[in-house]
């Protein structure tokens, strides 16, 4: 099995290289990545060294038509990634969410229709549970299902509901063999220290208080992200051409939970939490009802259940200084630069 995921350097999309690498070994992997702030090609760098002749790094960009539609010939299955993600970048400047996510999509399908025309490859279009907008906390009895209207709230979710919308009419005009994801917060190693768990623990590391927005009972699914890539794979393998999977831990928790629980993993009390003006426009409760993919695939989260799965998540952060301060400091984008240097000298 040939696999083509574009948006492998980034947090979700390097666990996802890893565990596919691991967990078949029958599959070759060729990742594509801009590497934009959030690729970090360090968190594959041991990767490299083990699988040489099963995973190969491409630097590129998904509105490059001509070079995705090489790479997607060469492939069998194609995990869509490639994602601007973060929701306060959006909100400070919308644009670079539309050119990756909305016209990077619609790039990726023109090139999927190119290099496949019979619809033999498989896409799996992996999106959030954000574009449903969010629910409201007095009523735990409702999640998002796959029906669930969209009504994206922020400049994140609706480039995210768009790309959405543009596979669902790539597979409803042209027949692409593609199935969408949707799933809930992720958790674990990997993830760029901008992100909330990560940033937490790192602060706390340095003896920073963690910033908490508005009052804190804003509500995630919290789902560990080899639980994710897990199910992500098993979509690409197992599901079914147009349906739609929903993707959670079984795990919801208020920020001011979160944060709590993070405090007291790493040693510290509530004198350390620093309440901070509220987001703009922040969704109140994520849930997701992942009954779907249980019944239809078999799939449920093995991984997420707290507190195991947290405080394995901060001993990560606590045991790999090296790598989130590189990250912090801006030295982790040295070592593409000097791999990329060394390629192109001929060594």
């Amino acid at each position: 099995m040939k696999i083509l995921i574009t948006g492998g350097s980034g947090f979700i999309g390097s666990n996802f290289v890893r565990f596919a690498l691991e967990s078949r070994s029958d599959t070759s992997l060729v990742n594509l990545d801009a590497l934009t702030y959030s690729g970090n090609p360090e968190s594959l760098r041991d990767i490299e060294e083990r699988f040489p002749e099963r995973y190969r790094f491409v630097h590129g960009d998904i509105r490059d038509v001509d070079q995705m539609t090489s790479l997607i010939a060469e492939a069998d299955i194609v995990i869509h990634m490639a994602a601007e993600s973060h929701v306060d970048r959006s909100i400070i400047d919308g644009r670079p969410f539309i050119e990756t996510n909305v016209l990077g999509t619609q790039c990726l399908l023109d090139a999927l229709r190119q290099a496949d025309p019979d619809n033999n490859k498989r896409l799996v279009h992996v999106s959030t549970d954000e574009v449903y907008g969010d629910l409201p906390l007095d009523r735990p009895d409702l999640l998002f299902t796959e029906t669930t209207p969209y009504s994206p709230s922020s400049p994140y979710s609706a480039s995210k509901a768009s790309s959405d919308h543009l596979v669902r009419a790539a597979i409803h005009t042209f027949g692409i063999n593609a199935s969408i994801t949707n799933c809930s917060n992720n958790f674990g190693p990997y993830q760029f220290p901008e992100k909330v768990i990560p940033l937490f623990v790192t602060n706390l590391l340095q003896g920073m208080k963690v910033p908490l927005y508005g009052d804190g009972r804003n509500v995630r699914d919290w789902l560990h992200v080899i639980d994710h890539c897990e199910a992500v794979l098993l979509v690409a393998e197992q599901g079914k051409a147009g349906e739609t999977y929903n993707i959670g831990g079984n795990n919801e928790r208020s920020n001011l939970e979160l944060t709590h629980a993070i405090l007291d993993i790493m040693g510290h009390d509530e004198s350390m939490i620093e309440y901070v003006e509220d987001r703009k426009g922040h969704d109140r409760r994520y849930a997701i009802d992942a009954s779907k993919i249980q019944r239809d695939l078999g799939w449920e989260p093995s991984r997420s259940a707290w507190p195991e799965a947290l405080e394995a998540t901060c001993n990560w952060y606590r045991d790999n200084t090296a790598w989130w301060q590189r990250i912090r400091s801006g030295e982790y984008r040295q070592y593409y630069e000097q791999q990329y240097a060394r390629k192109q000298d001929g060594v």
